[in-house]
């Protein structure tokens, strides 16, 4: 597997050649077909892949928190609401977002919130979810930062034979 450190190269690289892919794939695949697919090699790829070894999704994302992770993560660091809005938070379009580069992200990779890690966070890649058929174009952005779905599109672009 590609690393951490070359992923986003190699991926940039690939740009015109995966957005052929995914237009291959909304006039060719099935989506449910594509959803086991992808959830296959998700859980193939993840099973064996420590992710604080990279955290380059830590780094290069903002997350939107809802205001029940706000309370949790709050509560968490011992901080008012308030405080915690004003030191770590912005106004995205979409919501508060968690400064980028994550604040809470350690030297080792490893998560400082992981006990009550926003659902964004848990959730990334989205790999294993249904609907990927829908949402390549966040698909190929997120093979630019991580490792694992870099290697998720290659093996796709084999099991289809597009090249």
């Amino acid at each position: 597997m590609i690393s951490p450190e070359e992923v986003y190269k190699a991926a940039k690289k690939k740009d015109l050649e995966n957005l052929k892919f995914r237009s291959f794939l909304k006039n060719h695949a099935d989506d449910e077909e594509l959803d086991q697919q992808f959830l296959s090699l998700h859980n193939e790829l993840f099973e064996g892949y420590d992710c604080s070894q990279c955290a380059n999704c830590c780094r290069a994302y903002s997350t939107v928190l809802e205001n029940d992770e706000i309370t949790d993560i709050s509560d968490f660091l011992s901080m008012t609401q308030e405080s915690f809005r004003e030191k770590y938070l912005v106004q995205g379009e979409e919501g508060l977002e968690l400064k980028s580069p994550c604040a809470f992200l350690d030297d080792d990779g490893r998560c400082g919130i992981e006990s009550c890690r926003p659902r964004q966070c848990r959730e990334y890649p989205y790999t294993d979810k249904p609907g990927r058929l829908f949402n390549l174009y966040s698909i190929l952005t997120s093979a630019e930062h991580c490792p694992v779905v870099y290697e998720i599109l290659e093996r796709l672009k084999k099991m289809y034979h597009f090249r």
